[in-house]
């Protein structure tokens, strides 16, 4: 989808995302190499009582569900940046579904321009575990010459 054929406000719905257990451990070991997402004894001490999954790993889990939805495609050039906010802790077994909404359009150019995508992902009880906000690249339509 070229820049100018995309508005605020259109949204698309994010497939469910599962975090599986040992795929939650191992991206720990890799990644985020500390108890609270490893240990499951010291996680027991702490006050969320379980592993929770490391914050990237939640939300990769959740974009890569969002890459399958494919808002730009082949006129997306690059991304530009991403924030993401922790808000809940997230579990094993969990299962996260979102939204994404095009909340900012800055044109830079005659040949692209920059789309913000808001991403809301949500956990199984409906509680808004995190938020992202991605900055895209996007392709304009070409002009006749």
């Amino acid at each position: 989808m070229y820049f100018d054929d995309i508005t605020i406000g259109l949204t698309t719905e994010i497939s469910p995302a599962v975090i599986e257990k040992q795929k939650m451990i191992d991206f720990a070991l890799l990644y985020d190499n500390i108890p609270l997402h490893t240990d499951e004894e010291y996680a027991k001490k702490t006050p969320f009582k379980k592993l929770i999954a490391p914050g990237v790993m939640s939300f990769m889990a959740v974009w890569a569900k969002y890459l399958e939805v494919d808002f730009f495609g082949e006129e997306l050039l690059a991304g530009k940046s991403t924030k993401i906010e922790w808000l809940k802790p997230v579990f094993a077994d969990d299962v996260l579904t979102g939204k994404a909404t095009v909340t900012s359009l800055t044109k830079r150019s005659g040949k692209n321009g920059i789309v913000e995508v808001t991403i809301e992902a949500f956990n199984q009880n409906g509680e808004l575990v995190l938020t992202d906000i991605t900055e895209a690249i996007v392709k304009c339509r070409p002009t006749e010459e």
